[in-house]
């Protein structure tokens, strides 16, 4: 199965100090957004916007900016470097 990439990456904290990923495709975002703890109106959109990607309904340029907007909520987004 081909991954659903996007660009750019939206940076994420880790459970590792000093540690940050870089979430690029639509797969990775649907991982770490089931692994957060905050669980706000944001996180809901995002998932759901990743089952549409999977099933054609929606880019994945709209899963990243979802992604980017529950990441905020969560407080796990990292500013790029």
């Amino acid at each position: 199965m081909a991954l659903h990439w996007f660009h750019p990456p939206v940076y994420v904290k880790t459970d590792r100090p000093g540690l940050r990923y870089g979430v690029s495709h639509v797969e990775g975002a649907a991982e770490e957004l089931m692994a957060w703890d905050t669980k706000g109106p944001r996180w809901t959109k995002a998932v759901q916007s990743c089952v549409d990607a999977f099933e054609g309904r929606v880019s994945s340029q709209e899963v990243r900016e979802a992604f980017e907007a529950a990441a905020k909520e969560a407080s796990v987004y990292l500013l790029p470097e």
